[in-house]
């Protein structure tokens, strides 16, 4: 959960009616409100976190605080574009834009791991709700997520959530049963 203050800023107001306007929707069931509601919903979410992440303190750390670095947001939006692709840390850094350093300093300081690291994770996420939602077999998983063997994937998997992939038929729900680390680690407060 996080707050946004609507009154703090004048350009809020919109923020503050169209609240209303989806309300007053969601009580008539006119049609065509279900798309409203819904599209409408997703622009006020974004909305809400553009507001929040720009009010973070500088010194806040968490996925939120990542995504509005420059640098680090735009290493995460390539990483979860493109997580099947063989990155390394020079391809990260010419496609950011950034040096080495700069990108490992930041993205370190912001997120708490390296981007190799969050790229092992994330795709190990990737993996398991493939694994729980698919019928692909294990190798084809390990391929999706850029594994060019099921044997490394394995290793992979097994580092990450104490099992190999073909002891849990369920993956996600085993992996939350688990308590594994939650690839977005979002620190509300101040």
């Amino acid at each position: 959960m996080f707050k946004v203050s609507l009154r703090t800023d004048p350009a809020g107001a919109w923020l503050e009616q169209s609240v209303k306007h989806l309300v007053a929707e969601a009580q008539a069931s006119s049609p065509g409100s279900s798309a409203l509601l819904t599209r409408m919903s997703e622009a006020l979410l974004v909305e809400a976190l553009r507001r929040y992440m720009r009010d973070l303190p500088d010194e806040q750390e968490g996925w939120l605080a990542g995504a509005r670095d420059p640098i680090v947001g735009a290493a995460l939006s390539l990483i979860h574009e493109q997580a099947d692709r063989s990155w390394t840390i020079a391809d990260l850094t010419a496609e950011v834009g950034a040096t080495r350093s700069v990108l490992q300093e930041r993205f370190a300081r912001l997120m708490g791991e390296s981007p190799l690291g969050y790229l092992a994770r994330w795709r190990m996420l990737l993996a398991a709700r493939q694994l729980e939602a698919t019928e692909k077999t294990v190798l084809e998983v390990a391929l999706d997520v850029g594994y060019q063997s099921e044997a490394a994937f394995n290793r992979a998997f097994k580092r990450e959530h104490g099992a190999p992939p073909g002891r849990v038929p369920k993956a996600a729900t085993w992996i939350s049963r688990r308590g594994a680390r939650p690839i977005h680690r979002v620190v509300i407060g101040r």
